[in-house]
């Protein structure tokens, strides 16, 4: 293999440098400002004036609309009095004691043994005193007599074990009692059972008619008396659990009465405060302090608008540092804030007529904007700025709104990366969904969401996905012609063959429009390797000779062997001619409307260059010095990327038209001396182009015209072929 030439020239990106007059920066930042006025204008949340003290029987100035979800709370009053209307429906809890039948028994048979003790009346009236048992002299006598208080003390011991053991309760406690049911425990068992049902004192003591010892009047005294001594209740309330059911259900009441949405309205003008618009509006200004904005008006607004502010200079910043190109183009800008201001109006309506979900900012219609006109890193950011912008205000703040707008923008600008065909549009759209999808049931299971909240708010992202591909497709037309930007989208529609321009080129300059065709080819696989624009290097090249249309025979590639005009022409005249398809090539393109972008490939492919063969010419006929200012092109020279790489281009597509044997080592050759001949030239110091994009530019040269330059078989001329020794044959 041949040696190569090798070269080092410093080519780097220039990066576009700003003026530094103070004025030049404040048109551009006067957006910003527009901007945050405009959300503190549609967002007015934080203003204390939305909740002015208005008393029950005032008549409100003018409509109050809830700038968010809020509740009102009761008071401690009606906490308490519901606290205590809920506690009184907890039924009392009763529990049956078997000990106060076992102190019963134990009671009776103390009383018996102090009265089985004596032998007279007056000692049994002393000992039935100091047992706590009254009795008379008389009743003490009847006692005495044979066998009576063996029969009282079995029928005392029967009636206690018998009705005590079914639980008894003591009257004045069930008395007491407003509850129609009571719940009883027994054996660790409960249940529940009515108040009215429940044995007590006055129940106890009736039994004794089916148990008294005796038939007489002055017996049955004695037996009450004796059971109203030993009687002891068995179920006894349970005041601790009950208390503690009752203090549970007060704990439970609900602190909210009221619930007021986001955009509600509180009060219309000319309407009279009642008391349940008094507690609404009280509970508007503690929800603002406590959310930080319930200071003074003028203070509030001042942070509102500072902090939208701040926010929006995020990607004015953005601008500054790494898109110089769009911060110095106002129409840029316009569009920017366009959009900006679009989205931040759109997110308000849908907040006021729709619902204020996060789901239904129209961050993904500028997102996809973004995308097609600029790029995706600054669809990214606008879409990050918007979420954080918007999420901030009191209608969406919620903990799942930045989260949701966040996510929405990011995947519109992911799906819309590169449009090409019609149908990413709708890639973009389905990616959208199932982005609002997911972000839908990760905030659903944090926040736990019941399973059709999470369907809901995944069903508003879908809405907004279908209605921001539509829009997208009606507004991108109208931005690009704002900011005079060209999308891929514009650029497809130029490359179509059909084109006024191309069609004109193919049919008066074919060989011109040959040039194009493989020089587009060239240039675009060149420029995809490099990370530039391919289809605008494409398209670019398909117009960058349109000008040759005028005077298509004073170029070679579309003369016939033998005749040249220029042969008869003066050097200069013939250099005029060739120079003149440049001015022509930018009359047509202006005529044609043709985007600025594919314009400059017109004048930038040929830059300042010289036109080397009729100066060669002038000055082998001029006697004198031949001014070169007369056979050079008018440029400018080559500014992007892509025109850089069509100048290459066209030289080297040209100039190895001419090698008999392209081999690759000669094709190499001939690109990396052409290539530097530019650099040399210095037609590539405007490009921001740096060293290793070039090298990588000629290495795609040679591979693409390695390939295109390929050795052909000969095919016999019996078989109706063509050799390499093929004549035509001689007319008889």
């Amino acid at each position: 293999m041949k040696g190569r030439r090798s070269f080092a020239i410093p080519i780097e990106p220039l990066a576009p440098q700003l003026p530094r007059h103070v004025g030049f920066h404040v048109v551009r930042w006067l957006p910003v400002v527009g901007l945050a006025l405009l959300t503190f204008l549609l967002y007015p949340g934080s203003r204390r004036t939305e909740a002015p003290r208005l008393d029950a029987g005032q008549v409100a100035q003018r409509d109050i609309v809830a700038p968010f979800d809020f509740d009102v709370r009761k008071s401690g009053a009606e906490l308490a009095r519901d606290g205590d209307r809920l506690a009184a429906t907890v039924r009392p809890i009763y529990v049956y004691r078997a000990r106060a039948l076992d102190s019963a028994l134990a009671l009776t048979r103390n009383l018996f043994h102090r009265l089985d003790s004596t032998a007279t009346a007056p000692e049994l009236v002393a000992a039935a005193a100091s047992a706590g048992l009254t009795i008379s002299p008389d009743e003490a006598s009847f006692l005495l007599q044979q066998g009576r208080l063996t029969a009282f003390r079995k029928a005392t011991t029967e009636t206690l074990r018998l009705q005590l053991a079914r639980g008894v309760g003591s009257s004045a406690t069930l008395e007491a009692e407003s509850a129609r049911e009571l719940i009883v425990r027994r054996d660790g068992n409960e249940r529940v059972v009515a108040r009215a049902s429940v044995a007590d004192n006055q129940r106890f003591l009736e039994a004794r008619s089916q148990s008294s010892p005796t038939n007489s009047a002055i017996g049955d005294g004695i037996y009450v008396k004796i059971l109203n001594r030993v009687f002891r209740p068995t179920l006894v309330p349970d005041r601790v659990a009950t208390d503690s059911l009752r203090q549970a259900m007060r704990e439970s009441v609900d602190p909210v009465k009221d619930r007021v949405r986001a955009n509600e309205q509180i009060v219309g003008a000319h309407e009279v405060v009642t008391d349940e618009i008094h507690a609404r509006l009280d509970a508007l200004r503690s929800e603002l302090v406590q959310r930080g904005l319930g200071g003074r008006s003028a203070t509030a607004a001042a942070g509102q608008l500072g902090s939208g502010a701040l926010v929006l200079s995020i990607f004015w910043l953005l601008l500054v540092l790494y898109r110089r190109e769009s911060y110095a183009d106002l129409r840029h800008i316009a569009v920017f804030t366009a959009l900006f201001g679009i989205v931040i109006g759109g997110a308000a309506l849908n907040a006021r007529f729709l619902h204020p979900g996060a789901e239904l900012i129209p961050i993904p219609f500028a997102a996809m904007l973004l995308t097609a006109l600029f790029s995706g890193r600054v669809a990214m950011l606008g879409a990050s700025v918007l979420a954080v912008l918007l999420a901030s205000q009191t209608t969406y703040q919620m903990p799942s709104s930045l989260y949701l707008a966040l996510i929405g923008g990011i995947a519109a600008a992911v799906g819309m990366r590169v449009v090409r065909r019609r149908t990413q549009v709708l890639t973009t759209m389905a990616i959208v969904i199932v982005g609002y999808g997911i972000a839908s049931l990760a905030v659903g299971m944090q926040l736990g969401w019941e399973v059709q909240a999470i369907g809901t708010s995944a069903l508003r992202g879908a809405v907004n996905a279908v209605a921001s591909a539509a829009l997208v497709s009606v507004a991108l037309p109208l931005f690009e012609s704002l900011g005079r930007i060209t999308t891929d989208v514009t650029l497809l529609e130029l490359s179509d063959p059909m084109h006024p321009l191309l069609r004109r080129l193919a049919t008066e300059a074919p060989g011109t429009y040959a040039h194009s065709i493989a020089m587009a080819n060239l240039c675009e696989a060149a420029c995809n390797a490099i990370g530039a624009n391919g289809l605008l290097a494409r398209v670019g090249c398909y117009y960058h000779d349109i000008g040759k249309v005028n005077k298509p025979q004073f170029f070679v590639e579309n003369q016939a062997p033998g005749t040249n005009p220029h042969d008869k022409l003066k050097p200069e005249v013939s250099a005029q001619l060739i120079r003149s398809h440049v001015k022509d090539g930018m009359a047509l393109a202006a005529e044609a409307r043709l985007p600025a972008r594919v314009a400059a490939f017109i004048p930038e492919h040929h830059g300042s260059s010289d036109i080397t063969y009729f100066l060669e010419r002038a000055r082998a006929r001029a006697e004198g010095e031949v001014s070169p200012e007369s056979f050079r092109y008018p440029g400018p020279k080559p500014r992007s990327v892509e025109t850089a790489v069509a100048m290459l281009a066209d030289g080297v597509e040209a100039a190895l038209r001419v090698l008999g044997d392209p081999s690759p080592d000669k094709v190499r050759d001939a690109i990396e001396h052409l290539v530097h001949q530019r650099v040399e030239s210095g037609q590539l110091d405007e490009a921001p182009l740096t060293l290793a994009q070039l090298q990588r530019v000629q290495d795609e040269f040679a591979r693409v015209l390695s390939g295109a330059h390929h050795n052909r078989i000969d095919y016999p001329t019996a078989s109706g072929g063509i050799s390499a020794d093929w004549e035509p044959a001689t007319p008889a």
